[in-house]
């Protein structure tokens, strides 16, 4: 036994740190994990009565970039005492970070801990053990980073030559001559390809994840487990179908390097984390025209264009797509004084009211709007040059249209013969496994038949379903050819056919034009647009605005209003009421109960008198307080008939008598309002006095 080993280390427990950095290692090295486990015999040999093994680290690198439960739990055991030495089998199993190496040896020396590993027993208390263990914990760090960087390096030279192995996305697979190739699999490449072609049918991401989930139609997924690949079909999800979209492979390209990790510290420890997108720039290696793709490397960056104007929270200055509405012109207005992109505004007053307007330097307080017009003209005046622009080959179109949508109904038709052609293939090898079992081993032949079963009811289903949608298609009126073409010839009455939604118009003059710049020509009242055609060519347009003031003045004179309002209310609430009406006096003043005196008194009018009165009447305030609704109910209730009540003038007030407050109709239609309050009415009234800090 080692003599630094006393009486009083054995007295207490002995702790065996186990650890392995991946989880490759602990799947494939398992005599690595055989020897430190080993370790907690020699302790019993030792003569430590009580011995702990900790291996919550399995699969956890020591770099001090990532979180170890179970070295936390080795330095709190050290802490409480209560151990009388910690085994491992080098100091790399224990941290290759210097920072974690020294505290727990400064721990250890504080507890008296014993270091034991196959070389021997050290004391952090004596000056010898403690130089010995330092050197090792810096070697251990050292040799970490070197080997970190030799491996880095190889693989960043194996990659540059386009040889470096990593998981292929779905639809690739590498081949002997580690080279990545389309997987042969034609069920596999066919749903990829399908997403690439509905994709550039559609013009979305979002509306490819919509059309695969109503299709029905699974996509191949890659699970991986450690070192293990496994392709798996799963139903459609959305991160999958932009996965495809913007992996560069698809397009023919060796791409390596696309993302990055981060550092970042929490509660004063280094933490890394991965997955970060890193710019094309930055990418470490980018091999284009590598091996056979889905699609050609100018289609994929044509759909990351597309993919980034979809993207309306993105460079705000840039082009963006359509999105649906009402507008026509999303995402192509830009202003012609700061070059920003005009955002859209729906009214609430009219349903059909848009209005295009650039917020300028909306981020900085006071910088203010910069230029706003009406979309309703704008967008009438463009579709006239679309209209006008597309008009030849509009026969073209059609057909396309046509072919377009019988090729969409093929597409799926395809996909679900290749899913039936997998499972028959499926069913006939799940009965090849069933004819060759023992019969008499039925607690096998059960399952085997079991599956069996399993694989002819998905081939029934897939059947059925392939049944079901050739009757539908048979069903679906063929397309009249010299109908269509005839209808081309007019595409004005396409255009505004109440059947074209405002999608296919909008994806129709994206595909048409670049951008359309708008300025406003203060000295003609005009908006100019300048339509940047996708072809090169430049028209520009001249739009009148509405001007305003077309509207007359509908306010009463003062003169008439008094005659017709003297006699029904005291002069206080006919100045009320004719202010309200924007009635001014000869010198432009508004009025005040002695102004009215004076001018009903020159005009002779009398004065109001409640006796003279026609019954008596209350304002439509006190009715609506003595029946418990709030005044827009009682006006409501005014404007229907069933409160009787009349205005002499708008914008003057209501006259209501009392006696029709009784009325059974009225308290019908007061129960009516009071039925379709909330059902804890209280609370909704709020009364209370806010007190602000200090008063």
């Amino acid at each position: 036994m080692n003599p630094k080993i006393t009486p009083d280390h054995l007295a207490r427990s002995a702790v065996v740190y186990v650890r392995q950095s991946t989880m490759s290692q602990v799947t494939g090295n398992l005599e690595s994990q055989r020897r430190q486990y080993d370790l907690a015999g020699a302790a019993e040999a030792v003569g430590f009565a009580s011995v702990t093994v900790i291996d919550d680290d399995l699969g956890r690198s020591g770099s001090g970039l990532m979180q170890r439960p179970g070295f936390e739990r080795l330095v709190a055991m050290v802490c409480s005492g209560d151990v009388g030495a910690v085994y491992c089998i080098e100091a790399s199993r224990l941290a290759r970070n210097g920072r974690d190496w020294h505290h727990l040896i400064d721990l250890c020396a504080l507890a008296g801990t014993l270091v034991v590993d196959p070389d021997g027993a050290y004391d952090p208390r004596l000056v010898n053990d403690r130089l010995l263990l330092g050197l090792k914990g810096t070697m251990s760090e050292y040799e970490l980073s070197l080997m970190r960087q030799r491996g880095i390096a190889a693989r960043d030279s194996k990659a540059k030559r386009g040889e470096f192995r990593f998981m292929l996305p779905p639809g690739f697979c590498w081949s002997e001559a580690d080279k990545v190739e389309i997987d042969p699999d034609e069920h596999v490449a066919d749903t990829i390809r399908l997403v690439f072609a509905k994709f550039r049918e559609l013009g979305s991401a979002r509306q490819v994840f919509l059309w695969l989930r109503s299709a029905d139609i699974k996509m191949p997924v890659v699970r991986r487990n450690v070192e293990v690949c496994k392709l798996v079909w799963k139903p459609p999800a959305y991160h999958s179908v932009m996965q495809i979209l913007h992996n560069p492979l698809y397009g023919g390209a060796y791409a390596f390097g696309r993302t990055a990790q981060r550092t970042r510290i929490v509660e004063g420890r280094a933490r890394k984390a991965s997955g970060f997108r890193k710019s094309r720039d930055e990418w470490h290696v980018l091999l284009r025209d590598n091996h056979p793709g889905y699609i050609s490397w100018q289609e994929y960056e044509e759909n990351q264009k597309l993919l980034l104007e979809n993207a309306h929270m993105k460079k705000n200055c840039a082009r963006k797509s359509a999105r649906g509405g009402r507008a026509l012109l999303t995402g192509l207005m830009r202003c012609g004084r700061c070059g920003r992109m005009m955002r859209v505004f729906y009214g609430m007053a009219k349903g059909n009211a848009h209005r295009y307007q650039c917020r300028g330097d909306d981020a900085h307080v006071g910088a203010g709007l910069c230029i706003g017009i009406g979309g309703l003209r704008i967008d009438r005046a463009v579709a006239l040059q679309i209209l006008e622009a597309v008009s030849d080959r509009a026969v073209e179109a059609a057909i396309f249209a046509s072919e377009q949508a019988e090729r969409s109904r093929k597409d799926i038709v395809a996909a679900v013969e290749r899913e039936l052609e997998a499972a028959r293939y499926d069913a006939s090898l799940a009965g090849r496994r069933y004819e060759l079992v023992d019969p008499a081993k039925r607690h096998v032949a059960r399952e085997l038949e079991a599956r069996w079963n399993d694989a002819l009811d998905r081939v029934a289903t897939l059947e059925r379903r392939i049944a079901e949608l050739s009757a539908l298609s048979a069903k679906r009126p063929k397309v009249d050819r010299a109908r269509l073409l005839q209808l081309a010839h007019d595409l004005p009455a396409v255009w505004n056919a109440p059947s074209t939604d405002t999608r296919t118009k909008q994806r129709l003059i994206h595909i048409l034009v670049q951008e359309i710049v708008c300025d406003l020509d203060e000295a003609t009242n005009e908006a100019v647009l300048l339509i940047h055609w996708t072809g090169g060519r430049h028209t520009e347009v001249r739009v009148a605005r509405v001007k305003t003031g077309r509207c007359p003045d509908m306010a009463p004179s003062a003169v008439e209003a008094l005659r017709k309002l003297a006699g029904h209310w005291p002069d206080r609430e006919l100045a009320v009421s004719l202010n309200r009406m924007r009635c001014k006096t000869g010198d432009g003043e508004t009025w005040t109960t002695v102004r009215v005196r004076e001018m009903r008194e020159r005009l002779g009018i009398p004065g109001y008198d409640p006796a003279k009165a026609d019954g008596e009447m209350i304002s439509l305030m006190k009715a609506a307080e003595r029946l418990g609704i709030c005044v827009g109910s009682a006006k409501s209730l005014a404007l229907k008939g069933i409160l009787p009540a009349k205005q002499i003038l708008p914008g003057s007030p209501w006259l209501v008598p009392v006696e029709a407050l009784a009325s059974e109709a009225v308290r019908i239609g007061v129960q009516g309002i009071v039925a379709r309050r909330p059902k804890f009415y209280e609370q909704y009234q709020y009364d209370k006095v806010v007190r602000l800090p200090g008063l």
